[in-house]
């Protein structure tokens, strides 16, 4: 790993009011050392790999869910890494629906051999394998936000950016991050909008491994990339759109994070953000450079707001999408787009 990125900002025993009213709104990751640090499945894991799965395991609620792996490989381009085979005509992993109690006894079974495949459960809402987690692990930053669990083995998940503002807690093994600012986007070499590992674009530089000559922009991006290890316990503010690269270190490690204020969240806007990013490409992907200027700069005045906010000498009565809508015209508006993206989706 590279030893020039920088360190992030750290916390210790900050309030929910603190975190919400001078954190969130500056759009900048930190560290929340100790953030779950007295949940007893934080305890559990200090303890031992056995006495987390055990507590898992008896909050256990018997459904299936879905396990990925990914071969382990002697290249260390692709070694581990959920992510895309070489000609991008699929990918490096599969997946299967298994019994969590069975996955957490293959974690444990497989420990101590070497090579052995990354195996990883992502984003599993936690409420529903393993109801009364929650109840016993709470804290009041989110009282009304369902947490995702995320278990495996040591894996890669490779530079990729959520639409929504999201809090990682470490709560097995240690997990290291890099992270790179949206202003980086283009230097990072984004890969395909449609056909992604998970659901949003994963930049196409390998991080651990990168070929210059291909991707020759990604050595500006590595002077703006941030690094953070997290043991259990720890927690990771990562603001919405910044690039993140996630590598878990230990035979048996956990995550759960909250997702919130955007396009995973529950009450997100539909079309969320990425849909709408697409809807803009296919509007005005043929425009000439200057007509591409002269819309930005509407998209300035009116989305950005970087002058005279219209709200401020438009009649309130006629704002309409400009300022506060009935739910009736936000339903009508949002049909209308999903109605747009099915058919988009339907000629595909």
């Amino acid at each position: 790993m590279y030893p020039g990125f920088k360190a992030l900002p750290e916390y210790r025993d900050i309030s929910a009011r603190q975190f919400f009213t001078e954190v969130v709104p500056a759009q900048q990751p930190v560290v929340l050392r100790g953030f779950a640090n007295h949940w007893p499945l934080v305890a559990a894991a200090k303890t031992s790999a056995m006495a987390f799965t055990a507590y898992l395991c008896r909050h256990y609620s018997g459904k299936k869910v879905t396990i990925s792996a990914a071969p382990a490989q002697t290249d260390i381009s692709a070694d581990k890494r959920f992510y895309y085979n070489d000609d991008l005509t699929g990918f490096t992993f599969v997946s299967a629906e298994e019994k969590l109690d069975l996955f957490l006894q293959r974690l444990l079974a497989l420990r101590d051999q070497d090579p052995v495949p990354a195996l990883s459960m992502q984003s599993a809402l936690t409420a529903e394998i393993l109801p009364g987690l929650i109840d016993d692990n709470p804290t009041d930053f989110f009282p009304a936000t369902q947490p995702r669990l995320w278990l495996g083995n040591q894996g890669v998940v490779d530079t990729h950016y959520d639409g929504t503002d999201n809090l990682a807690c470490v709560v097995a093994g240690r997990r290291r991050f890099v992270l790179f600012p949206p202003a980086q986007t283009s230097n990072l070499y984004p890969g395909p909008l449609e056909f992604t590992p998970a659901g949003v674009p994963v930049s196409m530089v390998n991080l651990r491994n990168p070929d210059f000559e291909r991707y020759p922009n990604f050595k500006t991006a590595l002077t703006q990339g941030c690094c953070a290890e997290l043991a259990p316990g720890d927690a990771l503010f990562i603001p919405m759109l910044w690039w993140h690269y996630v590598e878990s270190l230990d035979p048996v490690n956990g995550l759960m994070n909250y997702w919130w204020n955007g396009s995973f969240a529950a009450d997100a806007t539909s079309p969320n953000f990425l849909d709408s990013m697409k809807i803009a490409i296919l509007a005005m992907r043929d425009l000439t450079p200057q007509q591409r200027s002269a819309w930005r700069c509407l998209f300035d005045h009116y989305l950005f707001k970087q002058g005279v906010d219209p709200a401020s000498y438009i009649p309130a009565h006629q704002l309409h999408v400009l300022g506060d809508m009935s739910p009736e015209y936000i339903r009508a508006v949002k049909d209308y787009f999903i109605k747009k993206l099915h058919k988009l989706r339907v000629v595909q």
